[in-house]
């Protein structure tokens, strides 16, 4: 909770338009960057603390229990044990006592920023984890919990997305310094989730497989090295991770609804769509109804929207063929290295249109394809997919011209 800024292009071979598709749905507010869920138990027991707490006391109903003779160590255990209690207000009420007690305790410091995000403050949160990293940069706890907030809690933008992978990968090298197995495989995890998310799953997978290593049963890591896996094209292997991700998880809607695309990429449709549908049940606020538009009525949009283009568009499209295709072949998607994502809206094939064709090109030179169950999938309403059409198209043609991504999303066209 990938992600999100996943479009690939490959110039002169086959480029491709995913523009923000990932193989799992746009994410809610509530999860921005798909899957979030709350890891402060994690961030809490890994987090190695000098003094020792009592027995937690009993809540007087007023905040933050014991907070006058509580020792900071004591008030940070209070914090977490109600984060993990999802009394958001108690949390925030122990950290901030801890951090009076103690105002550069990078402990105080970092519960205080968790119980900020955990309440879904995110702004404060990640103004409160820069001003623990200010203290202690390469606390592993803190920059662990900054990550999650960067990754799962404002993921989709590309500079917010980095600034998680940073944070994470800084944190690794630190916590394996310390020894600290758990701590690095969690930090591993975050940095998979924010290299899928930013089209890299290439550079994901190593990553997820490290964070496997340290943590053979976490539901999360087996769940995000099968995106990597999907992404990656290696389908049967993203299967077997998905299946053992729901024997850890069962009923998890997110492995549930990978496991409907695989089906879907093999032609299972029953299985696929009894799998979408109760992924859909079980989370009705991720996966929403999908659009119901027939391959005709599919086709009578694109018609629209090449209708709609600019002349000087059109006239460059009598020699492209626009096709509307269900999924990606996968002999496209693996025709380059790294393989394009499954989860493209369009490909256009061939070399540019300054670039003579040659023999290998065959006798369709160029070519443009749209994938309908992509853009349905991506789109919210039919407005939307009325946009994302029109917009991929406009995105495809970019290539056929020469321009690269970077060139589109300058354009507006990502």
């Amino acid at each position: 909770m990938v992600s999100p800024l996943r479009r690939a292009a490959v110039l002169l071979l086959l480029t491709a338009c995913t523009r923000g598709a990932p193989s799992t749905p746009a994410p809610s507010p509530a999860s921005p960057a798909g899957r979030a869920k709350a890891h402060a138990s994690a961030q809490h027991q890994a987090a190695q603390r000098s003094e020792q707490a009592p027995a937690r006391p009993a809540n007087d109903g007023t905040g933050c229990p014991g907070l006058a003779s509580a020792t900071s160590a004591q008030l940070v255990d209070e914090a977490w044990a109600a984060v993990d209690e999802g009394s958001a207000d108690r949390a925030l009420a122990c950290a901030e006592a801890a951090v009076e007690v103690a105002p550069r305790s990078v402990a105080a410091l970092s519960a205080r920023a968790g119980a900020l995000a955990a309440a879904d403050r995110v702004d404060e949160a990640r103004t409160a984890y820069a001003r623990a990293l200010a203290v202690d940069p390469d606390d592993p706890e803190t920059l662990y919990g900054a990550a999650e907030v960067y990754v799962r809690r404002m993921g989709a933008a590309r500079d917010v997305l980095e600034t998680g992978l940073e944070h994470a990968l800084r944190g690794i090298r630190s916590a394996l310094r310390r020894h600290d197995r758990a701590m690095a495989g969690r930090l591993e995890l975050v940095a998979g989730m924010a290299e899928n998310d930013l089209g890299h799953s290439h550079l994901a997978l190593p990553h997820l497989e490290r964070a496997a290593g340290a943590l053979p049963d976490d539901a999360d890591v087996i769940y995000e090295k099968g995106v990597a896996l999907f992404e990656l094209c290696r389908f049967e292997e993203a299967q077997r991770a998905f299946e053992r991700a729901l024997v850890l998880a069962p009923d998890d809607p997110w492995s549930l609804h990978e496991l409907g695309l695989l089906a879907e990429r093999r032609g299972e449709e029953r299985r696929a769509t009894a799998l979408l549908a109760k992924a859909r049940t079980l989370a009705p606020r991720e996966f929403g109804p999908e659009l119901e538009v027939s391959a005709a009525e599919f086709k009578v949009e694109v018609e629209s929207a090449l209708t709609a283009l600019p002349s000087d568009e059109r006239r460059a499209l009598r020699s492209v063929p626009v096709e509307i295709q269900d999924l990606p072949d996968t002999s496209d998607l693996l025709a380059v290295k790294p393989p394009l994502s499954p989860s493209i809206l369009g490909l256009f094939r061939g070399p540019s249109e300054d670039e003579a064709c040659t023999p290998a090109d065959g006798p369709r030179c160029r070519t443009i394809v749209l994938y309908r169950k992509n853009l349905l999938r991506f789109a919210r309403d039919r407005r939307e997919l009325s946009q994302e059409v029109k917009v991929t198209l406009l995105h495809e043609l970019g290539h056929l011209h020469g321009l690269d991504d970077e060139q589109l999303r300058a354009r507006g066209l990502e």
